[in-house]
């Protein structure tokens, strides 16, 4: 093994993963032991991402120097984000139908407890009604955002500034160029924070493996695999189409962000790798202004993994407790998660108190159902994470190429087409 790999990231992180599960599973005390690791990582990051995606946004519309060009890319990336999402929802449903991963378990909806759910149920009131929805992203202060980390109000505050920077002219170029510099400083800053990645993915991966036990996978494998298998589907069939249109190779450009999915998978948070995806797409040859829109926006409105699991979840919630679903509630489900997905950023949990929101709006399916797939959310939380991180590195290349704003040569030479 040469010294390069000793020396690269990935396999430090690889290492991490490995370790902490073998930890966690022939020690799971010790395992369990582990987790300020893993969540200390996730701060770190967490601590940078709102700077960061205030000062990438506002010098991604800022720098196209009129808000017309602006609001076509924004209008270009919502209708991308919205067609794949609405492909993840359809593909999770047919899978679904067609594997029927509940329909063995026949559980009694009246002997479920709420107890163990109670608090993502509690959370999910929060935005119940697509008012609720829309005044929740109406932060009360500016500062709101960067305290709580909300990514619809932050990117609400930073589109609102960048528009703002633009009607002053030449003096709010001016601003832009020191909020640019200003960034600058804070990628150099995660990139002192990524080193200790493999430390978090050993804390996060012993912590799981430790808490949950890979017996606890057993009795519901179906729902799993048939989850897993849906992702992998989505991604090498659907992106794999989608990139090659684009003109470019999905198998190269996995290779290409191999460290950021491997972080990733460790730490179960697509936004745990989120600033260096932003720094691998600039690279690749796509516009600074065009990443500085997508990737954050796509973090909120382009979560392929999330929609995955949202109907195959309740679907499968549906099954176990013989709740009959007509075409006509399914296509009811397909319109409330299209709302209820939006804003559910890539961190763990977040996909479990959106389905809570999801099943409450329908009506059909019992929230108390949720029981059923708690103990096993952890696990598919990896999947879905890297489904949503690879989702957005192509939309930010299909979004650069529609705009003409990716330089092709650079991009097929990076990934080693050329």
């Amino acid at each position: 093994m040469s010294k390069s790999i000793y020396t690269s990231l990935y396999f430090w992180v690889i290492t991490g993963i490995v370790a902490g599960a073998a930890l966690g599973h022939f020690f799971p005390t010790a395992g369990v032991a582990m987790k300020p690791l893993g969540d200390g990582f996730i701060k770190l990051i967490r601590m940078m991402i709102a700077p960061l995606i205030f000062c990438t946004i506002t010098t991604g519309i800022a720098g196209m120097r009129s808000l017309k060009n602006a609001g076509r890319v924004g209008v270009k990336a919502l209708i991308y984000f919205e067609a794949l999402t609405t492909a993840a929802l359809i593909i999770g449903l047919i899978v679904a139908n067609t594997l029927k991963p509940g329909a063995e378990m026949h559980v009694d909806p009246t002997t479920l407890s709420m107890d163990a759910v109670t608090q993502y149920a509690a959370q999910s009131q929060i935005n119940s009604s697509l008012t609720d929805f829309l005044l929740h992203v109406i932060p009360v202060t500016l500062s709101e955002p960067f305290v709580s980390g909300d990514m619809l109000q932050l990117l609400l505050v930073s589109a609102l500034f960048a528009v703002g920077l633009l009607a002053l002219g030449n003096r709010g170029y001016q601003i832009t160029q020191l909020i640019q510099q200003f960034s600058d400083v804070l990628f150099k800053m995660i990139g002192l924070i990524v080193k200790a990645a493999p430390i978090g993915a050993f804390g996060a991966m012993a912590f799981t493996v430790g808490t949950y036990g890979i017996a606890t996978l057993k009795p519901l494998a179906w729902l799993l695999a048939g989850f897993y298998a849906t992702c992998a589907l989505f991604v090498f069939v659907v992106l794999a189409i989608v990139v090659r249109a684009a003109g470019l190779r999905l198998l190269p450009l996995l290779l290409y962000i191999k460290e950021e999915l491997l972080i990733v998978l460790g730490t179960s948070s697509s936004e745990a790798a989120l600033p260096r995806l932003m720094e691998k797409m600039t690279a690749l040859g796509c516009s600074r202004a065009v990443v500085g829109m997508v990737v954050p926006t796509g973090y909120s409105f382009n979560l392929d993994g999330t929609s995955i699991y949202l109907t195959l979840g309740a679907l499968f919630i549906a099954q176990a407790t013989g709740t009959p679903l007509s075409f006509g509630d399914q296509l009811l489900l397909i319109g409330v998660l299209l709302l209820t997905s939006k804003g559910a950023a890539g961190v763990t949990g977040s996909g479990f108190v959106v389905l809570a929101a999801s099943l409450g709006a329908v009506g059909h399916i019992p929230v108390a159902g949720l029981a059923l797939i708690l103990g096993v959310d952890r696990f598919m939380s990896e999947a879905r994470a890297l489904t949503n991180f690879i989702g957005n590195a192509v939309a930010t290349i299909v979004v650069a190429r529609w705009e003409r704003a990716i330089d092709m040569g650079q991009a097929k030479s990076t990934l080693g087409l050329a």
